[in-house]
């Protein structure tokens, strides 16, 4: 029968589960079982897909790139099956305090002092899984971005500009508008650098040189 409260421990322990999903450094982890050293070590220091295709495996960067992503929608998935039997709203909100809390690890992960990734891959893994919709549009978003001003930062700052919004023509439920707009902030703090040379027309496009710490991943 369906529920309209959460309980204090399920909602720690979405929070604590998702934080420590979120953590896992697969960048880190790929890159030293694939032999290719500490990713930390290598181009612009970035534990993301796209420094770890700096190393020349594109193997290692799409692990990278599906466990960053697989994560976050891990860690919403665990929280709907613990909410399956409860109301629309609660199930929202569980997911998208798990989904946040997944994509706070990545970009803060304890087993790496704090200091993680950009969370763009994360973003689109956690928003396909708690609103595909909108995951789709964010996707969709970047694509059309990235193509029409090859420039990966841009478009992930547009996709995650424009989440938000998405969630609410596409009607999606609340809790998951503020999960977008938190992705979004973090990403655009995340990216201080990136949007600096954005500004002065100095950031790097897809396929051309690369600026020590371009990375949009």
């Amino acid at each position: 029968m369906p529920t309209d409260q959460l309980s204090p421990m399920l909602i720690a322990a979405a929070l604590a589960g998702g934080y420590l999903l979120g953590s896992i450094p697969f960048g880190v982890i790929a890159t030293r079982l694939g032999g290719a050293g500490d990713v930390r070590n290598i181009g612009s220091g970035n534990i993301g897909a796209t420094n770890v295709l700096r190393t020349g495996r594109k193997d290692l960067a799409l692990i990278t790139l599906l466990g960053d992503g697989g994560k976050g929608a891990l860690a919403v998935l665990i929280a709907w099956l613990a909410t399956r039997q409860a109301s629309a709203e609660i199930q929202a909100t569980l997911t998208a305090l798990a989904a946040g809390a997944a994509f706070l690890g990545h970009i803060f992960p304890v087993w790496l002092k704090f200091k993680g990734g950009k969370g763009v891959a994360t973003f689109f893994g956690t928003l396909l899984a708690a609103a595909w919709p909108v995951g789709l549009a964010a996707g969709a978003t970047w694509i059309a971005m990235a193509f029409l001003f090859r420039i990966s930062s841009l478009a992930a700052l547009t996709a995650a500009a424009l989440a938000p919004i998405y969630v609410f023509l596409l009607d999606r439920p609340y809790p998951i508008a503020v999960l977008a707009l938190f992705m979004a902030v973090l990403i655009y703090l995340r990216h201080r650098e990136n949007i600096a040379r954005l500004l002065k027309g100095q950031e790097p496009r897809i396929g051309g040189g690369k600026a020590k710490g371009g990375d949009s991943a």
